[in-house]
């Protein structure tokens, strides 16, 4: 029996290495920016952690670039110490490129990672990089506006995110309806309601941050407590100063490009985030998109997924209707899950039900280990494909265009033309970098000290990573939930629960007494409290998780790390990531039938069942 059970093993292991080995492994394409440039000291490339040159802010040697992109391609730790010169200062310490061998390892779930891909980034002198590159300059001047302004009730009487939407909606790339990454517009034109939300169904629905990033779970959904067995994670962040940028002068921005390490001592760092000044032990609710940028700072980088499967546990969110009489899970339409009785002929409710297998503790520890998948596949996009610039050091080019087409003729005033298309949002930012404390530079104001991570910008890390979480917890849940607040007597005996509930749940609330309202809570008073208001149309489950993995994404955009092919791109790539690991579990369910289904990020419907 022992042999037999190892023989059905191997075969299953065969069998998941046949779907794997079916994959066709795609063809890796960069655009052209780095081969095109080169002899001007690769001003489209990450060359973080190099020498720069004090004049034109590109790196000072083409070849420490060179034994740079030759450490990677030889995929090895040693030569990036031993071979790369990297500049000293006796006042700093230095920063260490983070795992630029990660992606030529080999995994034994899902899909290898380079087995998926990302088109090439938009390239320097395209309308889609004067546009995205506008974007990142938008979201640092608006960091600090409260988000209850972002959307169709609150904005229109907020002229600062007035102007910044004017200056994209009158950029080339949205006149033109360019077939570049898309946005979530309304007839083509970005609103208040749907400016810097990302691309997919449900994003641009009710408030800008997502439930599961502001609800509780334990007594008032507004204390924004999530239980987690006998503990508990709290939903506020840390409060960062307002209007604390830095990176604004250019001696700052070249400190960090040299990859010092310019994050100061105690007086200026915190154990919960280095490199931003927080007031004090004040925290609140996701308030404005700096709030956002620390939550992206300092976050497990699962962690609002985890946190997010918590809530949907909790609060009984119905699994899939496909495989719902496995787990047991009911959506308040019976009492449990029925079965055909062959002895009696009559429908019997279960007797068993899922934990490891379609329960909580298979989907609680699903959704937390495809990340790592997932950071290995970007780890191969971001250096030994694209190797793309990040927005901090694109914004240096734009500052020292002149300088960088004197020494380098090849440039053929790329520099300058991308800055004349941006030259009201780059007005804008030098008026702001020089009321701050800066100097009138066109450098991109950051919102941490130490500016981007120490790898390139494409794809991005977070981004790829809530593409395969919220891929995993839609196929798990039933994102057709409709999110609502129901309550029930007053005062202190007053019971108020908010969740995503499936029709039988809401019909179950009202016969039981319950007010049911759809709706939404977004931080208001200075991000101190949550406020519920009716929304035009209710939230699904599936809206909101789009809306996650945008708000985690954008997050760093919003912090100037990331552009927005950065998220658009790298979710795409996680779903791929995540839907391959399911694909290959799925065969070795071997008894019950089941079905996994979820709609993609483009709208797509995918089923997984066992073959």
């Amino acid at each position: 029996m022992a042999r037999d059970r190892a023989q059905q093993t191997f075969d299953f292991r065969v069998e998941a290495a046949e779907k794997a080995r079916q994959r066709q492994h795609p063809d890796h394409e960069a655009n052209p920016d780095e081969v095109r440039y080169g002899s001007a000291n690769y001003p489209m490339s990450f060359t973080k952690g190099l020498a720069h040159d004090p004049t034109t802010g590109l790196v000072a040697e083409a070849a420490h670039f060179e034994a740079f992109r030759a450490a990677i391609d030889d995929g090895y730790i040693e030569p990036f110490t031993t071979r790369v010169p990297v500049p000293q200062d006796p006042n700093f310490g230095r920063r260490l490129w983070e795992a630029p061998t990660a992606g030529l390892v080999h995994e034994l779930q899902g899909p290898d990672p380079q087995a998926v891909t990302m088109p090439p980034a938009p390239a320097l002198g395209s309308e889609e990089l004067n546009y995205e590159m506008a974007e990142v300059y938008e979201l640092a001047l608006v960091r600090d506006l409260p988000f209850d302004q972002w959307n169709a009730v609150g904005g229109p009487g907020n002229p600062t995110l007035t102007a910044s939407i004017d200056r994209l909606n009158n950029m080339p790339f949205a006149l033109d309806g360019s077939d570049g990454r898309p946005r979530t517009h309304e007839n083509g034109v970005l609103t208040f309601q749907n400016a810097f939300r990302g691309s997919s169904h449900g994003v641009d629905h009710g408030p800008y941050v997502s439930q599961l990033m502001l609800i509780g779970t334990i007594d008032d959904p507004c204390d924004g407590l999530v239980g987690y067995g006998a503990q508990q994670f709290d939903q506020r962040v840390p409060q960062a100063a307002d209007g604390d940028d830095y990176m604004i002068t250019w001696d700052e921005w070249l400190a960090v490009q040299n990859g010092f390490e310019v994050r100061g001592s105690s007086d200026e760092c915190t154990p919960t985030g280095p490199g931003q000044n927080f007031c004090g032990n004040h925290r609140r609710f996701i308030y404005t998109p700096r709030d956002l940028a620390t939550y992206v700072h300092i976050d497990a980088l699962y962690q609002a997924y985890l946190t997010g499967c918590l809530i949907l546990l909790n609060k009984g969110t119905p699994f899939d209707p496909a495989f719902e009489r496995l787990s047991a899970s009911t959506s308040g339409e019976k009492s449990a899950p029925a079965f055909f009785d062959a002895i009696s002929g009559a429908q019997a409710p279960a007797n068993a039900g899922g934990f490891a297998l379609f329960g909580g503790p298979h989907i609680l520890s699903l959704v937390t280990e495809v990340a790592t998948r997932a950071l290995k596949a970007v780890r191969y996009q971001k250096f030994n494909v694209h190797l793309r610039l990040r927005p901090e050091t694109l914004s240096g080019r734009l500052e020292r265009a002149a300088e960088i087409e004197q020494a380098h003729p090849v440039i053929c005033e790329a520099f300058s033309s991308m800055a004349s298309a941006l030259a009201p949002t780059i007005d804008a930012i030098r008026k702001h970098n020089d009321g701050t404390g800066g100097a009138p530079t066109a450098l991109l104001p950051m919102a941490f000290a130490e500016g981007s991570p120490m790898h390139p910008t494409y794809g991005a890390g977070h981004a790829t990573v809530a593409g395969a979480c919220v891929t995993i917890l839609k196929a798990f849940f039933d994102t057709s939930a409709i999110f609502a607040r129901v309550t029930k007597g007053k005062g202190k005996n007053r019971d108020v629960q908010a969740g995503f509930f499936g029709a039988g749940q809401i019909a179950r609330f009202r016969n039981c007494g319950y007010t049911v309202s759809f709706g939404a809570y977004q931080a208001v008073d200075g991000g101190q409290r949550l406020d519920f208001a009716k929304t035009d149309c209710p939230l699904t489950l599936e809206g909101e998780l789009n809306k996650l993995a945008a708000n985690i994404s954008i997050g760093r955009n919003m912090a100037g790390v990331h552009y927005y092919s950065d998220y658009y791109d790298s979710v795409r790539m996680g779903e791929e990531i995540a839907i391959g690991i399911l694909e290959e579990q799925a065969l070795g369910y071997v008894k019950d039938d089941f079905v996994l289904s979820l709609n993609t990020f483009d709208g797509d419907a995918v089923r997984i069942g066992r073959p």
